[in-house]
């Protein structure tokens, strides 16, 4: 609600929570038509927010999305509100627990009156992402949310004005009971009235949680991956005089890595590490680590594998990627998809002084992700895995620096690669490929000889201030007001992959595989041998 001192500019921005609302999830946001009544019927979201309200999650048999980045099926996101309850169902083909409790609550990426005043390049914004935004709904909330307020701050200034008139009245022992029957009238459309803009703050807030950020200016407007622009590519491809296996087969062939087992612990997407595969995985984590805490000035980062629903809003997987995430049943928790939740969390709801950016941090995770929507693709080998670790770089910027910091980050990820020996390709996303969060996006792509093809094993994006808008993370200038950071991620590297890759790219006609030069320190030996037969 907001108080008479507050002001008309800052009700404007003001979002606050407390209404229930549905909003269909897919590449494209859609409304429905369903409101509370007697009031005027509004178009709903089906993904409700609201600052600390119990949720209920539960798994129903539906399509869910074909990635993370690129969500073409459908899933479905209904609410209910019975009794004050709010629960809210998430239907995916992945089977997390039913009726499972956690807290919500989040900042828009857009400001309010941006989009008011850009719908049009928000629409075309959406049509260059491969998204639908439907703002008809939105104008028609915006606009009936605007009229109340003027009118409600109207009757507080009426009511105001005759506190003052009641008072002299009784003074002067005059009747003031037929204007106190009336200022009766005026607080009751008053209180009716707070409730409807909160209630169409709340639906204007789960609209502008759903909307992708804004591309830059520089990102090439695309249909889809073929339409990503190449920048640049480091090293030739290795020549084998033999056909070069894939890594699956030369782990099982040299006794380092283990499916069956790991389906036996958990099931399938996931892989056991034996051995010299095993060390091979921690060499190479180090070694990541290493290289970016010692050359590239990074801090190295600890931070927990599980995070809160407000982390995860707050980077944009929420709440429009659920399906792709496990959640902890009863709980607020889930595991995290990526470091970079934890690394942007370090300073949500704070205000950095400006001396101490760009703030350049790193961190080794395990990685959980469904793969939701992924049935067929990748099903053998490392490379689409429910638990994979990676090691993320990260930074928080000023927006005037926050491009150059971005192809330094890119610089740094690439740097790995060189040093391993490993040719590899930078690619610009193009706005359909790009993830929801990203304003710019350069994947970084390793050669495969058993596919003969690129496979992606780091992205690196500048998200601008979406995500510290979602977060609350700002900088204190020396002079002027506070503004929000820019925030930049990318991976340096994804382990897996890099072990899918160095296996691939070194391994020998008898099936051993030679270490490169660079991780011989970390690993004590200078081959993996293949098991005798």
């Amino acid at each position: 609600m907001f108080s008479n001192r507050q002001s008309f500019g800052r009700m404007e921005r003001a979002l606050t929570s407390g209404a229930h609302g549905s909003l269909a999830l897919r590449n494209e946001v859609r409304w429905g038509s369903v409101a509370p009544a007697p009031r005027l019927p509004l178009p709903n979201f089906k993904f409700h927010v609201s600052s600390f309200a119990p949720y209920v999650v539960s798994n129903r048999n539906a399509s869910a999305f074909k990635n993370r980045r690129n969500a073409k099926k459908t899933q479905h996101v209904t609410i209910s509100n019975r009794n004050n309850n709010p629960r809210v169902a998430v239907s995916s083909n992945r089977g997390f627990p039913p009726h499972t409790p956690f807290m919500y609550s989040a900042e828009p990426m857009l400001d309010l009156g941006y989009v008011r005043d850009h719908l049009d390049a928000v629409e075309k914004m959406a049509r260059d992402r491969g998204a639908t935004l439907d703002l008809a709904p939105f104008r028609e909330i915006d606009t009936e949310r605007r009229q109340l307020i003027f009118s409600t701050e109207k009757l507080k200034a009426e009511r105001n004005k005759a506190s003052d008139e009641i008072g002299r009245m009784k003074k002067a022992g005059e009747d003031a009971t037929t204007l106190l029957a009336h200022m009766k009238e005026v607080s009751d459309t008053i209180k009716n009235n707070d409730v409807r803009i909160g209630e169409l703050d709340e639906r204007l807030k789960n609209f502008l949680l759903m909307v992708p950020n804004i591309p830059h200016s520089s990102v090439p407007v695309g249909k889809s991956a073929a339409d990503n622009i190449e920048v640049r590519r480091w090293g030739t491809p290795p020549k084998f005089d033999f056909a070069p296996k894939p890594h699956y087969e030369l782990g099982e062939g040299a006794g380092i890595l283990d499916f069956e087992s790991a389906i036996k612990i958990a099931g399938s997407r996931f892989a056991v590490y034996i051995g010299l595969g095993a060390r091979l995985e921690r060499a190479l984590a180090n070694f990541f680590l290493d290289l970016h805490t010692r050359e590239h000035g990074y801090t190295e980062i600890l931070p927990p594998f599980l995070v809160n629903t407000t982390s995860l809003t707050g980077v944009g997987q929420l709440p429009k990627f659920a399906a792709d995430m496990f959640h902890l049943e009863g709980t607020d928790l889930w595991l995290t998809p990526t470091s970079e939740v934890e690394l942007t969390s370090l300073h949500r709801d704070e205000t950095i002084d400006e001396a101490l950016l760009p703030i350049k941090v790193c961190a080794w995770t395990a990685c959980f992700r469904s793969e939701a929507g992924a049935a067929g693709r990748d099903t053998r080998g490392l490379k689409r895995q429910h638990q994979f670790q990676k090691v993320e770089m990260f930074k928080f910027t000023r927006p005037d620096t926050s491009y150059d910091e971005l192809e330094l980050l890119v610089k740094n990820a690439e740097a790995v690669l060189q040093k391993l020996g490993l040719h590899y390709r930078v690619m610009q996303l193009c706005t359909a490929d790009m993830g929801f969060a990203a304003a710019k996006t350069y994947d970084i792509e390793v050669w495969l000889p058993s596919a003969n093809e690129f496979m992606e094993i780091s992205s690196c994006s500048n998200t601008e201030a979406f995500q510290a808008r979602r977060s609350g993370i700002r900088f204190k200038p020396k002079i002027g007001k506070s503004d929000f950071v820019h925030t930049l991620n990318g991976s340096g590297l994804a382990v897996g992959r890099t072990w899918i890759a160095l296996v691939e790219n070194f391994q020998q006609p008898d099936g051993s595989v030679r270490i490169p030069e660079a991780l011989r320190p970390y690993m004590g030996v200078d081959t993996i041998p293949a098991l005798k037969k």
